[in-house]
């Protein structure tokens, strides 16, 4: 379906929700070392559960070879200005996601246009989501958007 990056995740409960996430969507995940665990990390595995066998989750020395994909490539980010719900995502898409404490790098930012950098709208005072529940509210739009199109995503 859709392919996620997380740039150097820190928090292993929070990429142990999100293997669980892709395990149960057909999302591939790629992370993007360095890595603020290790991937046998209890943490880890407690949120994945035995999720991690079905997951297809690769790891990259960076972000460069991590965003080398078919399909439109978006970044989450607060600093974009265009909401997630206007982009068309489509199967193949690659949403990258930064990591819980600092986000993307601006450098990486300013080099993409500005319709890639997607928003999650909060009020003005927030920071921002979980990493977890951002991930989820973006996989979800997408499925929706392609009417569930695999028909694994449609039991359960």
């Amino acid at each position: 379906m859709f392919n996620i990056v997380l740039y150097q995740p820190e928090i292993p409960p929070n990429t142990g929700n999100i293997i669980r996430l892709c395990a149960n969507t057909g999302c591939r995940l790629h992370l993007v070392e360095p890595l603020g665990f290790d991937l046998n990390d209890k943490k880890l595995r407690r949120a994945g559960l035995d999720y991690h066998e079905w997951a297809d989750v690769k790891t990259h020395p960076d972000l460069a070879s991590a965003c080398r994909r078919a399909g439109n490539m978006y970044a989450i980010s607060t600093r974009g200005t265009r909401p997630y719900t206007d982009a068309r995502l489509q199967a193949g898409d690659t949403l990258v996601f930064g990591p819980e404490t600092r986000g993307l790098p601006g450098s990486y930012l300013d080099s993409l246009e500005q319709d890639s950098i997607l928003r999650i709208p909060m009020l003005k005072c927030s920071r921002s989501l979980n990493l977890s529940n951002a991930v989820a509210v973006l996989v979800y739009e997408g499925l929706r958007q392609n009417n569930f199109a695999d028909e694994s995503a449609k039991t359960g």
